[in-house]
């Protein structure tokens, strides 16, 4: 696809500093534009809910970014800690992320900023899952125009063929679209928790169905993925990213049916 967006010719002050150009990329700008709509939808759902400061949600994200970096790359490189070990330079670089690991380091994140601005947890969470869908909803269409978390070779109906030179997909291939494939299943689930919010029957039931949901749907999308550097815990059979889902809907199934028992439990009126 294209994974420079467009290029801004710099003047001559500049030159010496950033090059000819300032160069946009695309992945960059959908994660941006995501980050935008899903700062304004936390602000103007917590400040109508829990009277949080504008500077308050700035602050959590600007801490969310820097654990989703450090997450997204530390995953990463223990996926392949030989080669990275040998090529440290490809681990700083701009590219590369795995979104498990943003996604497990964010969580912690979160919870201790919640504790510390005492705000309910639950709650929050509900909220941030949307949140999450947002933000990751862009990401994929960024993955999608540089190329990179591409399919397997297929020469299917839907398949796509990446010949910009720029892209990290194999060129002039036809592959399975599968960061469309991620980008239609997150804004499904978006949509989905959406309708679910006025009906949800504990507080929380919003991020545990992200979580279960998602863990599910990206198991399936994995045995589409041909970027095989993400690593197979069984070679060739159970990736990374599949073992992590399996662990995370586990986890997020048991608390769901606590969560629902105890609300079950609640509702259940006691005899006179």
């Amino acid at each position: 696809m294209h994974p420079i967006l467009f290029e801004i010719p710099l003047p001559d002050f500049l030159k010496n500093w950033f090059g000819e150009y300032l160069t946009i990329y695309s992945y960059g700008f959908f994660i941006v534009i995501g980050a935008i709509l899903s700062v304004t939808y936390v602000a103007w759902q917590t400040k109508k809910k829990f009277d949080l400061s504008f500077d308050a949600v700035n602050t959590l994200f600007l801490l969310l970014l820097l654990a989703a970096i450090i997450g997204g790359k530390a995953l990463l490189f223990f996926e392949r800690p030989a080669f990275y070990l040998k090529n440290f330079g490809d681990l700083l670089s701009g590219r590369g992320f795995v979104f498990y690991g943003s996604l497990l380091f964010t969580i912690p994140t979160m919870l201790w900023f919640f504790k510390k601005h005492r705000l309910p947890t639950r709650p929050m969470l509900d909220i941030m899952a949307i949140t999450t869908c947002i933000v990751h909803f862009f990401g994929r269409l960024g993955c999608f125009m540089a190329g990179c978390c591409h399919g397997i070779e297929w020469h299917g109906p839907l398949a796509v063929v990446f010949s910009d030179s720029a892209c990290l997909a194999p060129l002039n291939t036809p592959l399975h679209p599968t960061q469309l494939y991620s980008a239609l299943m997150i804004l499904s689930i978006l949509i989905g928790l959406h309708f679910l919010k006025s009906k949800k029957k504990f507080e929380g039931q919003l991020f545990l169905t992200y979580l279960m949901v998602y863990a599910i749907g990206r198991s399936v999308i994995e045995v589409f993925r041909g970027d095989v550097s993400r690593g197979f815990v069984v070679e060739g059979y159970l990736s990374h990213s599949q073992f992590i889902s399996l662990l995370i809907f586990v986890i997020a199934a048991f608390f769901y049916y606590e969560y629902l028992k105890k609300s079950s439990l609640g509702n259940v009126k006691q005899p006179l």
